[in-house]
């Protein structure tokens, strides 16, 4: 058995056997009572243009969708154990698209690359809680360094499997879970294989993670966790987040983050021996701030990730995660709050991050990350966020944004020169 496994058995061993405390489950409304349904309405357009694609590539795609989520949440029975169920709906509708523009992963395609004109899914997650220590099992998202769902077109994505959290100790998050099945942001297949960002190749059947976040103080939080995926790999992270006022409108704020990926078991994707770090340093100024971010790979091979937002990094991006084998990179951030000039909800920012030292040609011959690379590769990107919430009135909460990204490249860095827009409305209602 993994070591992430065995780790995750003994968490849920010695939870199980806790007595019971008084934590949440003491104040359990009860399944109906304590029951929350919400919708959200999310309008998507999404154009990305290939600048360097040949004659006979795809060069443009675009498209616009409407996306209704529902997501109900239900109470806790009263006890000492509380029963409970999570459940979701989503629904995708194609407004605007074609042949030779899909493949922005708004939509589903057909076996002609037609987008389809409309696409749902739904899942549900059993809960049981004991004092304040929650076991979930079923279809769900998670949030966690080493696993995490993405969410960044119409519908989110969802994973299959088990979930256990934990807050028995104050300050300290603990979670560990094992998880066997992913559904993509354009799919309705709740079966898929785990989503693999980079590396090609078979797939690993399971990923098994344990760890947690500790609040040192108001000021420092650190998170270490721990992965397995299935004859792959071993994975670790560690991070550290830091704020130090400095007077009533000025902070400062750090940001570490660290992983360490080595190959195991049958080495699906190669060898793999993966280290990447990023530090990022803010400094907020009444409605200013600025940040400075430096990234760093060690490895013959890119940091790849499962999940679709499992990077918890300081230059991971609108388009590119600036994690190319031995690539480093650089970031600067500028963000913008106009309350202050008299229009509360609006927020602007604009960032730039430059790659290079980028070398892939000593990857594993035989593995998944083979030729996704050369040697002397370099890029750079920027991305300029434009994002509104209405404060009151009956459109409160409702948000538009506006993103947009540019991608330059060399041919050694592979991920080519792009401009992109993205125009998201979303509005959350809550039923009851």
């Amino acid at each position: 058995m993994h070591a992430a496994t065995l780790g995750f058995t003994a968490l849920a061993l010695g939870l199980s056997s806790l007595p019971a405390l008084a934590g949440q489950q003491s104040e359990a409304e009860g399944f109906i009572e304590g029951s929350s349904l919400r919708l959200l309405m999310r309008n998507f357009y999404f154009n990305r243009d290939f600048r360097d694609a040949g004659p006979e590539d795809q060069s443009y795609r675009e498209e616009w969708a409407q996306g209704v989520m529902a997501f109900y949440e239900s109470g806790f029975t009263q006890g000492t154990l509380g029963f409970g169920l999570d459940a979701h709906g989503l629904l995708g509708l194609k407004l605007d698209s074609g042949r030779s523009r899909s493949g922005a992963d708004l939509l589903p395609v057909d076996g002609d690359d037609r987008p389809e004109d409309s696409y749902g899914s739904a899942g549900a997650a059993l809960k049981v809680r004991l004092s304040s220590t929650e076991l979930r099992y079923g279809d769900m998202r998670t949030e966690v360094p080493v696993f995490a769902t993405g969410d960044s077109r119409l519908l989110p994505e969802t994973a299959t499997g088990v979930l256990l959290s934990s807050q028995e100790i104050p300050d300290l998050a603990l979670n560990a879970g094992h998880f066997t099945a992913y559904k993509l942001r354009d799919s309705t297949n709740h079966d898929q294989d785990l989503y693999l960002n980079y590396g090609e190749g078979r797939i690993g059947k399971s990923i098994d993670f344990i760890g947690g976040t500790y609040a040192l103080s108001k000021q420092l939080s650190a998170s270490l966790y721990a992965a397995d995926f299935d004859e792959t790999w071993h994975q670790y992270y560690g991070g550290l987040q830091y704020a130090l006022p400095l007077s009533e409108n000025q902070t400062l704020d750090f940001d570490f983050n660290l992983y360490d990926t080595r190959d195991t078991g049958k080495a699906l994707q190669g060898e793999i021996d993966n280290q990447i770090y990023s530090f990022a340093v803010g400094y907020a100024f009444g409605a200013h701030k600025l940040t400075a971010a430096y990234q760093k790979v060690d490895g013959d091979t890119p940091f790849d990730y499962v999940g679709g937002d499992s990077i918890f990094l300081a230059n991971s991006v609108n388009y590119s995660d600036f994690n190319g084998a031995h690539e480093r990179s650089y970031q600067l951030r500028y963000d913008l709050n106009l309350a202050a000039y008299g229009v509360p909800g609006l927020k602007f920012s604009v960032r730039y991050i430059k790659g290079d030292g980028i070398d892939g040609s000593h990857a594993d011959p035989s593995g998944g990350y083979a030729g996704l690379q050369g040697k002397g590769g370099e890029h750079w990107e920027r991305n300029v966020d434009l994002r509104y919430v209405v404060q009151s009135g009956a459109a409160k909460d409702l948000s538009l944004r506006l993103r947009q990204a540019t991608h330059r490249a060399n041919e050694a860095q592979g991920e080519g020169d792009i401009d992109e827009v993205r125009l998201i409305v979303e509005y959350p209602i809550d039923i009851f």
